[in-house]
Order: C-alpha cells, then sequence, then structure tokens
C-alpha cells in the first residue's frame, strides 16, 4: 500500500495532475517501493522561491526541491515509509516543457518522478549517480508511454 496525494497550492486548474497520478503509481510499482507515504505539492514562484531560500539558502526560483525524511540517518524504521515531500513549480514546469520542446504533462511527470527518486535517496551531486539517476527516470516515463 502506498499512499500519496497531490496538493495544487496554485490558483490554477491543472487537468494533467490525473496523469501525473497515474505515472507516480506506475513508477512505484517500477521500482518496487511498497508501505509509503509522501505528497506532491504544486506551488507558485513565489512559494518555490521562498523555499529555496529558506531550506536551500538560494533565492531563486527552481522546477522541483523535494524533502526526504529518510535522509535524516536518525529517522527511525518502520513498516511503512514516511518519504517526505516533493515541490514542484507550475510556472518553470511550463516554461521548461516550452524550452525542451516537449508536452507540460511530461514535464510535470518528469520533476515529479525526479522528486519520488530524491525522496527514495537518488541524487546527481556526482557524474555517475545523475547517470544513473536520470537514465531511471527515462525508462520510468518510456515505459509509461510518456516520450520527449
Amino acid at each position: 500500500m502506498n499512499e500519496f496525494e497531490i496538493f495544487n497550492e496554485t490558483d490554477e486548474e491543472i487537468k494533467e495532475l490525473s496523469d501525473v497520478k497515474k505515472i507516480v503509481k506506475f513508477a512505484l510499482k517500477y521500482l518496487n517501493i511498497k508501505n509509503s507515504i509522501f505528497n506532491i505539492i504544486i506551488v507558485d514562484d513565489d512559494k518555490i522561491r521562498q523555499i529555496n531560500k529558506k531550506y536551500r539558502n538560494k533565492d531563486s526560483v527552481t522546477d522541483v526541491i523535494s524533502f526526504a525524511l529518510e535522509d535524516d540517518k536518525t529517522f527511525i524504521k518502520t513498516k511503512i515509509r514516511v518519504l517526505g515531500d516533493i515541490y514542484v513549480c507550475l510556472n518553470k514546469a511550463r516554461e521548461q516543457a516550452i524550452n525542451y520542446n516537449h508536452s507540460f504533462k511530461r514535464e510535470i511527470s518528469f520533476l515529479t518522478i525526479h522528486g519520488l527518486l530524491h525522496l527514495l535517496g537518488y541524487d546527481h551531486m556526482k557524474k555517475e549517480d545523475e547517470v544513473v539517476m536520470f537514465d531511471i527516470q527515462e525508462r520510468i516515463l518510456k515505459e509509461y508511454g510518456i516520450e520527449r
């Protein structure tokens, strides 16, 4: 049993969120993740900038930020994994979809899966880790049927 919620904290209706929910379910199955709980929060530029400044000391808008609870080695292991929160910036997702010449659905799905992988402990600080993480992201998207 995996449980997650998607919260749209913007004033805009986002019809693609039903697709995001489906691809996240697919990704959890693909990655064999069970008994997890997490949130996906869609925010505007101001909110993501505030979060980025407060927690990463970067005063800029970014596309996705994940707060992984299992990053802290003092977390208590239980049967249910409380993974954390994924914040996705709506406007940045739209902008990047245009810049990368693919659909908004693909971009918001990509960012959400990227954030999920961070919650699961994947990182891209080193080139070899980046290759692994981005390969997994692309395989999930492709096998689900979301192409560039």
